[in-house]
């Protein structure tokens, strides 16, 4: 009986033992569970106030960033005066900037051609308004031509703006503030104007991209222009940068329902980027003289050149020539844009000065129309096409005659599609103005606006490529250049591009209307080859450096960079990969936008 007592004391011992080592136990785990979620907890909290340390010195940096970047745009203004005034309000905007943090221009600094509405003057124009709504600052205005109706950049007010590769060229016009701002490094993006080459030549002279895109696909709301009503040859605003990515992605950010929704006379056409990014091989007319202008000995080369190129990689090189060019330059264009005879520019010029790089080219503007008419009848035997430019500079003498023209331009545009479908092309590669000309001789010679103007008429989206530079051979052969009709405008040609070794030399890209991402992505193609061949040939890039100065964030406000360095390595070649996942980045004073663009984890698209 005692043994039974015995071992029922140890069986109930036993049990508070269990009993007291499971409550321990489960004491010990209750402890560990909580301290595991104070931990976790606490872990979370740390991350969060990391993720809110970073977006407060991602802020900090950007502003510092702009700051920097506005220092950059003030020293480059000193060297080309391109800008008419800095944007303060740019610095508040970054107090909100992160409120647009999906944009696809997000933290990326804008210049503005001094012709598009900004606020706090008036109301912004349209598309400053959808830049801003992308994430984009504007910061600064650039430089234009009095007038505006001009492809050079001076005015009485802020004076000539210069070329950011001779300083004793001019940077083209009238987006040249633009052109120069962008070329001498002050701005990443701009956003600049064209009615007869006035984004592409600027990109021209001055050696960077410019895209003309088809006219109404973007909006005009809020961009002065030289005169309204004028619907022979049509104006395009468009974008300017120093690759053709940067050209791509401001379309796709401006192409945005916010747009269609504040101009709804646009069209609403997303950005179509599966032809931006397609590879098929291209049928490609190629044009080298049109048999008005005859191009100076770089701009021919730089065709032959790139046909070349292209050829190698597989695409189909056809020969093509604009229909009736001379009755076009003259009846066309200059009697179109100048329907009035130039009296409406002339109003808005009276009673202040004319800027010298604008006189020549007003002085027969002047003129009464039976003495342009009398002039242009003594000249016609000796020449014919000085002749046939003062009949046109008589404008259009009355409504029906108004009608007849703006039905004229509808039946060329419809020969030229014609003619374009019978060559079986998709695109073509075409000469551009340069190299960039002596100061006032712009005002002098508007004969070689026909390799630009032509598509602002015909209403094809075109953009201008920089592909080489101006070398000693092609400095020397202009001594002996001659032009297509020997006269007075072929001899001035002659001076204007006298002394352009080192300069940009491009070429220009057309597509048929409407078919502006094939253009881009021809310009693409242009680009890409260009700088392979040069590769090849053992140079690393055809302007600038492949150092710069970045300031990088991720979508979370996380800097990309190490603590120790503001520096980035980069490849002088443009990167490729899905245009949608460049919404994941924040970029700052670099000189290219796609040329740095990351992924929220830092890698290369």
């Amino acid at each position: 009986m005692e043994n039974v007592k015995e071992l029922i004391r140890g069986v109930e011992l036993d049990r508070r033992a269990a009993a007291l080592l499971t409550g321990a136990a489960c004491g010990v785990g209750a402890l560990v569970v909580f301290i595991g979620k104070v931990n976790s907890h606490q872990a979370a909290m740390e991350k969060i106030q990391r993720a809110r340390n970073r977006r407060t010195e991602g802020l900090q940096r950007a502003e510092q960033a702009v700051l920097r970047y506005k220092e950059s745009t003030l020293e480059t203004n000193k060297k080309l005066n391109c800008c008419t005034g800095i944007l303060l309000e740019s610095l508040d905007q970054l107090k909100t900037v992160s409120s647009n943090i999906e944009g696809l221009l997000y933290g990326v600094p804008v210049s503005i051609k001094e012709n598009f509405a900004y606020k706090p003057a008036e109301k912004d124009s349209v598309l400053v308004e959808v830049l801003k709504s992308q994430g984009a600052i504007p910061f600064v205005k650039t430089n234009i031509p009095q007038g505006l109706l001009s492809y050079d950049c001076s005015n009485p007010i802020y004076g000539q703006t210069v070329n950011p590769h001779n300083h004793q060229k001019t940077s083209g016009g009238s987006s040249g503030g633009e052109g120069a701002l962008i070329g001498g490094g002050g701005s990443l993006l701009g956003i600049g104007s064209d009615i007869g080459g006035s984004i592409r030549i600027p990109a021209s002279f001055c050696g960077i991209c410019g895209f003309k895109p088809t006219p109404g696909r973007l909006s005009l709301r809020g961009m002065s222009s030289i005169y309204r009503g004028q619907k022979s040859v049509l104006s395009s605003p468009g974008p300017m940068a120093r690759d053709v990515d940067s050209l791509a992605l401001c379309m796709q950010a401006l192409l945005c329902e916010h747009m269609f929704y504040l101009d709804p006379t646009v069209p609403p056409m997303p950005f179509n980027q599966q032809i931006y990014h397609s590879s098929k091989p291209l049928r490609i007319g190629y044009l080298v003289d049109d048999g008005y202008t005859q191009p100076t000995p770089s701009m021919a080369r730089g065709i032959r050149e790139v046909k070349a190129l292209l050829e190698q990689a597989g695409h189909t090189l056809v020969p093509y020539s604009p229909p009736k060019i001379n009755y076009v330059m003259h009846e066309l264009l200059v009697r179109g844009v100048l329907g009035d005879g130039g009296t409406n520019l002339l109003q808005k010029l009276k009673g202040g000065p004319v800027d010298s790089c604008l006189k020549g080219q007003v002085f027969p503007y002047s003129l009464p129309v039976w003495l342009k008419k009398t002039i242009s009848f003594l000249l016609k035997p000796l020449f014919p096409r000085v002749s046939s430019l003062f009949s046109a500079l008589c404008g259009v003498g009355s409504v029906p005659e108004l009608w007849q023209q703006h039905a004229d331009v509808e039946d060329y545009i419809h020969e030229t599609v014609a003619y374009w479908r019978s060559c079986n092309i998709d695109v073509l590669l075409s000469p551009v103005i340069g190299p960039a000309f002596n100061f006032t001789y712009c005002g002098k010679i508007t004969t070689v606006l026909n390799y630009t103007m032509i598509y602002n008429l015909l209403t094809f989206p075109a953009g201008v490529v920089p592909v080489s530079t101006v070398t000693a051979k092609d400095d020397e052969e202009v001594k002996h250049y001659k032009g297509n009709y020997q006269d007075h405008w072929d001899k001035l040609i002659k001076r204007a591009v006298s002394g352009g070794k080192g300069l940009p030399v491009a070429v220009q890209c057309v597509a048929l209307p409407w078919q502006d991402e094939l253009c881009l992505r021809f310009m693409k193609e242009v680009e890409q080859l260009v700088k392979q061949s040069r590769k090849d040939q053992g140079a690393h890039s055809l302007y600038g450096c492949t150092e710069f100065q970045v300031v990088m964030f991720d979508a979370a406000g996380s800097c990309l960079l190490d603590d120790q360095s503001d520096k980035f390595s980069l490849r002088p070649e443009p990167l490729t990969g899905d245009i949608k996942k460049q919404q994941d980045w924040q970029l700052l004073d670099l000189c290219s936008i796609s040329s740095a663009i990351t992924t929220s984890r830092g890698d290369m698209l």
